[in-house]
């Protein structure tokens, strides 16, 4: 018989007007600055949103986001209420996390355009009637010890590029003191195939964001400018600043 998994309660500390999200332990899962909740707050969570510059602007009201990993629901927030994308799916194991995102962290319910669902992240990339099904797909996945991530082979990461449909694309946090970047990016590389894979420079806690697309080349630095330009008037998203530590990956060769 299957052991059933013991999920962490999800807990909550505040200090100088901003709460964050626990999982039984000090490592921050996510944060939000009471007095707005719909600022990213995380330097991350921020970049996490980078997937924006390889998305033409005209096409965000089409686009359909997903989340793997709720977190303080940060990103859910931002995909429904501030870009008001076409609809916004975020994939979230553990109860305790959404029903404390529910109560703490503003997260509305689910309507039309919002779904909020308790399953594991490898169950719903691998669920065919999910295929094609994102064109923006953002994977934040970590327990509470925040040691590496939780979902990180390649056969993941080909479910993953499955989600997308064409024209789409996913950004990834690295992070953790048993990760590998490399590896890890290689991974994720191996499933999209080559040139389809890019990085930002690591933040200062770590956290290494890497995006991949689906169906189409890495647009010109003009139009890559020209897409930040638009982010930072319209969302006040630092787009400027992500194009500067943006840059194409390819794996090491094997030897």
């Amino acid at each position: 018989m299957k052991r059933k998994l013991k999920l962490p309660e999800a807990t909550l500390s505040e200090s100088r007007g901003v709460r964050c999200l626990h999982l039984d332990t000090p490592w921050i899962q996510g944060a939000m600055r009471v007095s707005k909740p719909l600022k990213l707050e995380l330097e991350y969570i921020q970049r996490m949103m980078a997937w924006l510059l390889l998305r033409d602007p005209s096409a965000l009201p089409d686009t359909r986001c997903v989340q793997l990993g709720l977190g303080a629901a940060a990103i859910t927030k931002h995909c429904h209420a501030v870009l008001k994308a076409a609809t916004t799916t975020a994939v979230e194991l553990n109860p305790t996390v959404i029903g404390v995102c529910r109560n703490w962290f503003n997260l509305p319910d689910n309507d039309e355009r919002l779904n909020v669902v308790q399953l594991d992240a490898a169950k719903y990339v691998a669920n065919a009637e999910h295929i094609a099904s994102a064109d923006a797909l953002c994977v934040d996945l970590y327990d509470q010890e925040a040691a590496s991530p939780v979902l990180d082979d390649e056969a993941f990461y080909r479910d993953c590029w499955r989600l997308l449909a064409d024209g789409g694309v996913m950004s990834v946090n690295l992070f953790g003191r048993d990760a590998s970047f490399a590896v890890s990016a290689a991974r994720i590389a191996a499933a999209f195939g080559p040139g389809r894979t890019a990085m930002l420079k690591p933040t200062r806690d770590g956290n290494t964001i890497v995006l991949a697309w689906k169906g189409f080349e890495m647009p010109s630095r003009e139009i890559l400018a020209e897409r930040a330009e638009t982010l930072q008037n319209r969302f006040e998203l630092p787009a400027g600043k992500w194009l500067k530590i943006l840059s194409t990956f390819t794996p090491r060769p094997t030897t």
